[in-house]
């Protein structure tokens, strides 16, 4: 059965996007935080992206390499972006590339299945599909990574779940600019 992880930038008022999905408060990463997000990235094997978060991940990820001044983090980011398989969740979209599978239906079914195969661990993204995994108890990992700033509203990391969940602490870590990270896993 594989691993479903839920990891995301976010506030420290917890929200992903503030009012008008921007996402310009976390800023360019600094390069141990990319790297640490890159390092995650290689260790899934499917991605799972709400319509939102592909809209922006494949804007720039597919040429992310070719970009003028990318680091080698970058890079290698941009060639892992496309090679991953990945599974699009929308109802509004008709056509995704780059290795990549669009779902129009039940999400929540979708998820399930793909976690009773075999194989290596998955990442879900979008605050949205996160939601829908999370109240079905799906999620069996979240990676939390704050930054200090306060938006007062957006979109927000956790959706209101439909009971208690109970989450054991694994990993703490702090990068430049007061940026902390912690990862949990779900008590089952």
């Amino acid at each position: 059965m594989r691993k479903l992880i839920f990891g995301m930038n976010l506030t420290l008022d917890g929200y992903v996007a503030a009012p008008g999905d921007d996402i310009g408060w976390s800023g360019p990463p600094s390069d141990e935080l990319f790297q640490w997000w890159l390092d995650r990235e290689l260790a899934s094997e499917l991605t799972l992206y709400g319509r939102k978060l592909w809209e922006a991940m494949s804007s720039h990820w597919p040429t992310g390499d070719q970009q003028p001044g990318a680091t080698p983090a970058q890079a290698e980011f941009a060639r892992n972006w496309r090679d991953t398989p990945k599974v699009v969740f929308s109802s509004t979209i008709d056509k995704v590339d780059w290795n990549t599978r669009l779902v129009t239906g039940d999400a929540v079914a979708e998820i399930t299945r793909l976690k009773a195969e075999d194989g290596g661990p998955m990442r879900i993204g979008g605050a949205t599909l996160a939601g829908a995994a999370m109240r079905a108890g799906l999620v069996d990992e979240y990676e939390i990574v704050t930054h200090p700033v306060l938006v007062g509203g957006g979109t927000p990391f956790f959706t209101a779940p439909d009971s208690w969940v109970d989450l054991n602490l694994l990993e703490t870590r702090t990068f430049p600019g007061g940026v902390v990270m912690a990862r949990y896993e779900t008590r089952r």
